[in-house]
């Protein structure tokens, strides 16, 4: 029906296409939506990634190669995403917690020559581990947003990453852009202590929720999300590095 629609660009396959992948915007707010405050509204959320599956089924090429599926979920993601930035439902006082210990991750490691332990970590920072594993929760509700936020020019910006991912005619340098961006995050990843990288690839990579990763390592829910903020806090404090040189 896609390859139909792209023919007719038919309002009643339009309509017909939104409501068959209606379950992925579905799909893809539960996720965010664990990691979420409770006073964030559901339905309001619904809304902002049915926009971005409507924008999905507008702009997916099938020529590309890609599965619609993989595409729409990114570009809903993108768009829920984009939504809680504009918000601003985070607090600036958690976002400055949240660059202090990226800061401290990375300086620590330029020390070391390691990724540092989390007893480490909480030397640095002057805290107790029961204090700093406390802060990686605090911090933890800001982890829903995207990895690749690490390569905007602002920490603050309200642009989305997702605007490029749905370019389905990028020219030579958005190409070549985006393919180094890719590089050096995926170069980060592999960077991880072991636990850190395992749980985002059952997170991102293979769509597994923090509960049910905790029932593959065997750990709590609470110790799973405390790696995962950990590990992005890792990646940004690399990233932050990266970013002149990403931007120039």
């Amino acid at each position: 029906m896609l390859r139909q629609y792209r023919q007719n660009m038919s309002p009643e396959e339009r309509e017909a296409l939104i409501l068959q992948y209606a379950h992925l915007v579905r799909y893809v707010v539960g996720r965010i939506m664990v990691e979420l405050p409770r006073h964030v509204d559901r339905d309001d959320l619904i809304g902002h990634g049915t926009i971005g599956l409507i924008r999905a089924v507008d702009k997916f090429d099938p020529r590309r190669g890609v599965k619609f599926e993989t595409y729409a979920i990114s570009v809903i993601r993108g768009a829920v995403l984009e939504a809680l930035r504009q918000e601003d439902w985070v607090p600036r006082s958690v976002r400055d917690k949240s660059r202090r210990v990226a800061q401290a991750i990375r300086q620590i490691e330029l020390e070391l020559g390691r990724p540092p332990e989390d007893a480490e970590i909480a030397e640095a920072l002057e805290m107790t581990l029961d204090e700093y594993q406390a802060l990686l929760a605090s911090i933890a509700k800001i982890s829903v947003v995207s990895l690749e936020t690490g390569f905007e020019a602002d920490p603050d910006s309200s642009g989305s990453p997702v605007d490029e991912i749905a370019d389905q005619a990028p020219g030579p340098d958005a190409v070549y852009g985006r393919a180094e961006r890719k590089q050096i995050l995926a170069q980060a990843i592999d960077s991880l202590p072991e636990r850190e990288k395992l749980v985002i690839a059952l997170y991102y990579q293979e769509g597994l929720t923090l509960k049910e990763i905790g029932l593959v390592l065997e750990v709590t829910e609470s110790r799973v999300c405390q790696l995962h903020t950990q590990a992005l806090l890792r990646l940004r404090g690399r990233l932050e590095q990266l970013r002149p040189s990403l931007m120039g």
